[in-house]
């Protein structure tokens, strides 16, 4: 009898690709990420269909596009009961679930029938502690959780983790990738043009660097941990992240850095090592992929494609000539915006070109100036954009937080950072429309409300904390009385 695979899911809170080392980033070093990637496949085109941390990971655990999952579409929203998430579907196979760090959030996953609490990723292994080396590290061990997870399983069972860092998400410790990662400002070969090429900017990259590379090592001490009790060799290990760095113009929109992944996958027993893999692939094909490589019947709620024809094959560069175009989207992320609305886009994305459709331009993207645009978290990066405006450039302002026309087009090949847009092109209007053909049947396909005219059902979703959409809404309160605009979220 042939032994049932482990699964190993390992995820970074808000890391961009290309921001590891396999990838020749020079400003961050991922040992870890970068074995998983030798000694399996390195992947260039991996992309989340929502680039913010709830609706990213409900996509992950489905295999369901955003647009196909009611309220969790949403960030801060209740788990609809619907939608069995993947390691459900371990769990009931057999296997032992659980994860470390953060799983599913922010949100509420609900109930099972019996009342009982849902565990969306199994049951949680937090409790073992350490001191990091700053306050804004969370004082999880990882690792140590994770061995006593499989400490506490029968030696036979398999099993399916879920590993959940809560790096790099903010907030950071100032400086503390120059002092404490050693670190130099000449480290950063480029940043990124939305932003000024500040010290307070390369300050604000660099601590980013160095909470990614804190993740990292705990990835390095389970891959050893699995090696010591001879599990590596069958275990399914795939490393990225749930959506883009916690920047302007990033994190929460849908630019190419902002959903753009890293991604490496593993598996000795099944997979040639050494290959580097140019398919386009989105996150909604994580879960059906690790469904066939344990042999559970793929559930038919899934939308996402296996994996597991690129994981067999022996080849680089592109594997599955079907993958051509994949699709993104979002709907209401942070409280924002009066009325608790959202900022509603779809995407399109081929190897060549993005397309963006945004069905609400005259809504702030970024969220409103009145409560300090809190679709993006607060930073140095944020602060330093604003001011920037406020001394009379508003290059940067404009870019990260400005109002956007209803359509978008980018060269990403000739302009990966989203800057120049060709939507009014004439040598662009076939791409354009082409794009937009194909976009808006597949969304047709999906059933996504935006294409049936009820779109406002996103909007109408309840959020999770009320207490912050009331703060949220004095903010506004506020700002329309006295001229008063906030300066932080």
């Amino acid at each position: 009898m042939t032994q049932s695979p482990n699964i190993l899911f390992c995820i970074a809170d808000d890391q961009s690709w290309p921001h590891a080392s396999a990838y020749g980033c020079p400003w961050v070093n991922t040992p870890a990420f970068d074995r998983v990637a030798r000694e399996g496949i390195l992947f260039n085109n991996a992309f989340t269909p929502n680039a913010k941390c709830a609706p990213s990971r409900a996509a992950i655990l489905t295999g369901r596009y955003s647009w196909q999952l009611q309220e969790a579409c949403n960030h801060l929203c209740f788990f609809p009961s619907d939608y069995a998430t993947y390691p459900e579907l371990f769990k009931d196979a057999g296997y032992a679930t659980g994860f470390t760090g953060k799983g599913w959030a922010p949100g509420e996953p609900g109930t099972y029938p019996d009342g009982s609490p849902r565990k969306l990723v199994g049951p949680e292994h937090s409790d073992l502690k350490l001191n990091p080396p700053t306050k804004s590290i969370a004082n999880i061990d990882y690792a140590a959780n994770f061995a006593t997870f499989l400490n506490a399983k029968p030696d036979d069972q398999p099993f399916c983790f879920w590993y959940g860092g809560r790096e790099p998400h903010r907030g950071y410790e100032y400086g503390s990738g120059v002092r404490l990662g050693e670190k130099s400002l000449s480290d950063i070969d480029e940043v990124p043009p939305c932003w000024p090429a500040t010290e307070d900017v390369k300050n604000d990259i660099l601590d980013y660097a160095f909470e990614i590379e804190w993740f990292d090592k705990h990835l390095g001490q389970i891959l050893d941990i699995l090696e010591e009790r001879g599990e590596l060799d069958n275990t399914l290990i795939m490393v990225t992240s749930d959506n883009g760095m916690p920047f302007p113009r990033m994190k929460g929109q849908l630019y190419e850095i902002a959903y753009h992944m890293p991604l490496a996958a593993m598996w000795k027993d099944a997979i040639e090592p050494g290959r580097i893999v140019d398919d386009l692939v989105n996150f909604v094909d994580f879960a059906p992929t690790f469904l066939e490589a344990a042999g559970i019947d793929i559930h038919p709620q899934i939308t996402g494609k296996s994996l597991m024809s690129i994981f067999k094959s022996s080849k680089s560069g592109i594997i599955d000539p079907h993958r051509t175009a994949l699709i993104s989207g979002k709907e209401r992320h942070d409280i924002c915006r009066p009325g608790t609305v959202g900022y509603p886009i779809r995407g399109i994305r081929d190897h060549h070109h993005l397309y963006l459709r945004n069905f609400e331009p005259d809504r702030w993207p970024a969220g409103n100036p009145e409560v300090y645009y809190r679709n993006i978290d607060d930073s140095p990066t944020k602060t330093r954009v604003v001011e920037e405006k406020e001394q009379g450039n508003e290059t940067y302002w404009q870019l990260c937080m400005g109002k956007r026309p209803k359509e978008e087009l980018y060269d990403i090949q000739a302009d990966p950072h989203c800057i120049t847009n060709l939507v009014e092109s004439a040598d662009h209007q076939t791409i354009k429309n082409t794009l937009w053909q194909k976009l808006r049947k597949t969304l047709k396909q999906h059933g996504d409300p935006r294409m049936e005219g009820r779109g406002h059902i996103f909007d109408e979703y309840p959020v999770t904390n009320p207490e912050q959409e009331q703060r949220v809404k004095e903010r506004f309160r506020i700002a329309n009385e006295t001229g008063t605009f906030f300066k932080s979220n």
